[in-house]
C-alpha cells in the first residue's frame, strides 16, 4: 500500500530498479536476465497485506492505494486472493 497519483508508482519502479537491478549479478539464474531479483524482491516489498474494512470498502488514506508489484516478466498468469475474517 502506498499513496499515489503524483508520481510515487514510478518513485517505486525507479527504487526498485535501483535496489535491485535486472543484471546478471544473482546466483538464481534461471529464466529470463536479472530473473533472480524477482525472488529477492518479496524481501523488500510484502507479498502480503492486512487492511481494515469498513461496510464493505476498504479504509485507506486519502491517497493510499494498494498496489500490485510483479516484476517477474517470465510468469505473466497470476492471481490474487482476498480472504476476509469478520471481526
Amino acid at each position: 500500500m502506498i499513496e499515489t497519483g503524483s508520481g510515487s508508482e514510478f518513485d517505486l519502479e525507479d527504487a526498485i530498479d535501483r535496489l535491485l537491478p535486472r543484471d546478471g549479478s544473482y546466483r538464481h539464474r534461471h529464466g529470463s536476465r536479472g530473473h533472480g531479483r524477482d525472488h529477492v524482491l518479496p524481501a523488500f516489498v510484502s507479498p502480503s497485506l492486512t487492511l481494515p474494512v469498513l461496510d464493505g470498502r476498504p479504509t485507506l488514506g486519502t491517497w493510499q492505494s494498494v498496489v500490485l508489484v510483479d516484476t517477474n516478466a517470465d510468469n505473466a498468469d497470476r492471481n490474487v486472493r482476498l480472504s476476509f475474517i469478520q471481526g
